[in-house]
């Protein structure tokens, strides 16, 4: 049985499963005494132990499409972007690609410190599937880009290890693809070279090529893909729009935070109590009230800091206040107008001393905000925060 014709520029992932070896060469280190202790102890190994990387990772996608992988380190999102590269295979499973794929991973790999940068252009432009006709045709363009304009005849053992990476992802990134292929290389160059990469990834989705983009920066994510796949451990934890898989994620990873909650310090967060007006929920606009029993082992004067996240530790938004702590203390802050759209967040908790932290800042609440979503933003727009929010506080 034959099976469909996949489209250019379409990726069919079925029941991917991918594992590696421990390193060889750790194994060797290990002394003939310690081989002895466990023969006498009765420990033998049982052969190879296997690390699953990826486990029955099923999606598919369609031209034209911008999909994110994300998850946190060693989730399997490098991996994943490999086999789609075909730079490895899946241990199971069919992998099915089509077109030509600009791959954006280790993209200094091919650059080769004894020959120039105009050398290099054309060679790693080879390597890619280019022939030398198209790279001279887009040349200028890759060197303007790259903004080695005054060192494009210099041996590349000269360049700053910007200026490689800068090289070897302009190259790439003017391949004309029907595939590109990004791996967190948007961490190198300034912030005008990262502006400029953001502009040639839309530029590349603008042309109807399909777009899959790994990256730990959640609102470049949210800015530039319509879906994301969430990779935990290996395992497919959510396939959607990727807003609603953000959402999710971000939950997930202050839930693990806020289990981690410290309580070893010279103060300590009890009972948490966030509500909207009369003790409803949180609304868009409306007064937000965020109070908050604190223990402290001795009287003692401290500041303490509120703040808003809806993902990493750095808040929307935070306030604080000088407070005089003693033995249990309610602090009750109230933020006049809200100014977040709907969704799900959390209140961070920090208490500074006069010489160190009593508190670290960690998260002590969640809550919902009842409210209008935001409007959808152009592929490369972030949103900005509000950058001052009023409060009024009391002790109880």
């Amino acid at each position: 049985m034959s099976r469909r014709p996949v489209p250019a520029g379409a990726m069919r992932a079925n029941h991917i499963w991918k594992r590696f070896r421990p390193d060889r060469k750790a194994k060797r280190l290990r002394t003939a005494m310690h081989y002895r202790k466990a023969t006498q102890q009765g420990l033998r190994t049982k052969g190879r132990q296997w690390t699953w990387a990826l486990r029955d990772i099923d999606f598919s996608v369609d031209p034209g499409e911008s999909i994110a992988l994300i998850g946190a380190n060693g989730s399997g999102k490098s991996t994943m972007l490999k086999i789609l590269s075909q730079v490895m295979y899946p241990h199971s499973g069919l992998m099915e690609v089509e077109g030509r794929v600009g791959a954006l991973i280790e993209v200094a790999a091919g650059i080769h410190p004894q020959l120039s940068g105009r050398e290099n252009v054309y060679i790693y432009g080879s390597l890619l599937g280019l022939s030398r006709k198209d790279v001279t045709r887009r040349f200028d363009d890759i060197i303007a880009f790259a903004g080695v304009e005054h060192a494009v005849d210099r041996l590349v053992k000269f360049y700053s290890s910007g200026m490689k990476m800068r090289i070897g992802f302009a190259i790439a990134a003017f391949l004309e693809p029907d595939i590109l292929l990004v791996d967190e290389v948007l961490s190198v160059g300034d912030a005008s070279f990262q502006r400029r990469c953001l502009e040639r990834m839309s530029e590349v989705l603008a042309e109807g090529a399909t777009l899959v983009y790994v990256s730990h920066d959640l609102a470049t994510v949210e800015a530039t893909c319509a879906r994301a796949v969430w990779l935990d451990y290996g395992v497919m934890r959510a396939d959607g729009p990727v807003r609603a898989v953000l959402t999710d994620y971000r939950q997930a990873i202050e839930e693990r935070d806020k289990l981690e909650l410290r309580a070893d310090g010279d103060a300590r967060i009890g009972e948490v109590v966030v509500c909207g007006p009369d003790g409803g929920p949180a609304r868009t606009d409306e007064a937000f009230h965020v109070r908050l029993h604190v223990d402290a082992m001795a009287p003692m004067d401290a500041t303490v800091f509120l703040g808003v996240s809806e993902g990493p530790s750095t808040p929307i938004f935070s306030v604080r206040h000088e407070v005089r702590l003693g033995d249990r203390r309610a602090i009750r802050c109230t933020i006049p107008s809200l100014p977040l759209p709907g969704g799900k967040y959390y209140v961070w908790a920090g208490i500074r001393g006069p010489r160190k932290d009593l508190l670290h800042w960690s998260p002590v609440a969640n809550f919902e905000v009842v409210g209008p979503d935001l409007d959808p933003a152009p592929n490369g727009v972030v949103r900005m925060a509000p950058l001052y929010t009023r409060a009024a506080w009391d002790l109880e």
